[in-house]
């Protein structure tokens, strides 16, 4: 089998928005390394990133996770990047549960089948909605002009004025998106124990950056840059209507780089579940993303409001990383302003594609 850092790479969801630009990224940096992106194009808009897949020297599978033939077809790799899921906080709270936990959980599940038949490395990307709800909205804040702001003394240990880190309390609901992606997590450590797996877990907070296909209930701040360029009507929903949620964010770039780092050192990684975000140095409430759009777009558009809280939603979620920076002097480098401004340039430069997509 070929070394780890070159080989084959597999990314799963890889016509997605993380899938898609790792992929490329992976690539790119390395021409040596094999990556394979492997994707059900179910997700509107994933189509229009099989070109850049391919310009890139990526070879593109039509496959399906939740099917583990789908997987056990392709060849020998040396790595999964395990980037496929129904990304949505709101999924699975109509009558269909059944795409939501077969892609997330099933689909770990196959995955890990997979990384066991090859012994190749697993990076997985969870999410931070494995903290539960009711205890995040039980958290302290302070209500500011612009924005809420955490305070030192919690209710709950693993929190603070410097967010939530990974001793955050585990019991209770958290989104059936939470609760698979938890699941898988679990699934992942007992593979680790019973088979020798190196693993991975990243459990993300808010990534963006250009190629996402942004909507209301995930992708938010491409959507608020496409709807301050269109001029679309947007609404601050929750919390009385005023805006001042927020959230730490990650641009997909800083994402890659940090993947790619656990690529080249598996035995290094293996183990590890750490919180991956911006922190409170790159947060940002829906005021303030809306203030910088203006001033990108040089458009000002209707802003609604809709005091009523949707299940599921925090006033307040920033990702305490100091697990991640004991193990690691990788750090991110892209600002709230840049992640914005890159989603600014893409869309501009692709306009006609992307509303097409979106619209």
């Amino acid at each position: 089998m070929a070394s780890h850092g070159s080989g084959r790479v597999l990314v799963t969801g890889g016509a997605g928005f993380v899938g898609a630009n790792l992929a490329v990224a992976l690539a790119t940096r390395d021409p040596t390394r094999e990556v394979v992106a492997f994707d059900n194009l179910k997700r509107r808009g994933s189509e229009l990133n099989l070109h850049r897949l391919r310009d890139a020297g990526v070879r593109f599978v039509h496959g399906d996770v939740r099917e583990l033939d789908d997987l056990m077809a392709l060849e020998a790799v040396d790595a999964v990047v395990e980037c496929s899921a129904e990304p949505s906080a709101l999924a699975g709270l109509g009558s269909d549960t059944g795409y939501l936990v077969a892609t997330n959980l099933l689909g770990a599940y196959h995955c890990l089948e997979l990384a066991r038949r090859d012994s190749a490395q697993l990076v997985f990307l969870s999410t931070s909605r494995v903290y539960p709800v009711a205890a995040l909205n039980a958290l302290a804040y302070e209500e500011r002009e612009t924005r809420f702001t955490l305070v030192d003394e919690q209710p709950f240990p693993g929190a603070s004025r410097a967010g939530i880190s990974e001793r955050f309390p585990l019991e209770g609901a958290r989104t059936l998106y939470g609760a698979t992606k938890l699941s898988a997590e679990i699934l992942i450590a007992e593979y680790v124990a019973a088979f020798g797996i190196q693993a991975v877990v990243n459990r993300c907070g808010v990534i963006a950056g250009p190629w996402q296909m942004g909507k209301v209930d995930q992708g938010v701040l491409a959507h608020w840059v496409l709807s301050h360029y269109l001029k679309w009507d947007l609404a601050y929903i929750g919390f009385g209507g005023g805006g001042k949620q927020v959230r730490d964010v990650l641009h997909v770039e800083d994402l890659i780089d940090l993947i790619d780092r656990q690529l080249a050192e598996p035995e290094r990684w293996s183990g590890i579940t750490a919180n991956v975000g911006g922190e409170t140095e790159q947060s940002v409430s829906l005021v303030e993303m809306t203030a910088i759009c203006e001033e990108l777009t040089g458009n000002s558009i209707s802003v609604g409001r809709t005091p009523e809280t949707r299940p599921g939603d925090v006033p307040i979620y920033i990702s305490d990383c100091a697990r991640l920076q004991e193990h690691t002097d990788w750090r991110p480098r892209r600002s709230i302003r840049q992640v914005l401004e890159d989603i600014f340039g893409w869309v501009h430069a692709n306009e006609p594609t992307v509303v097409a997509a979106l619209g």
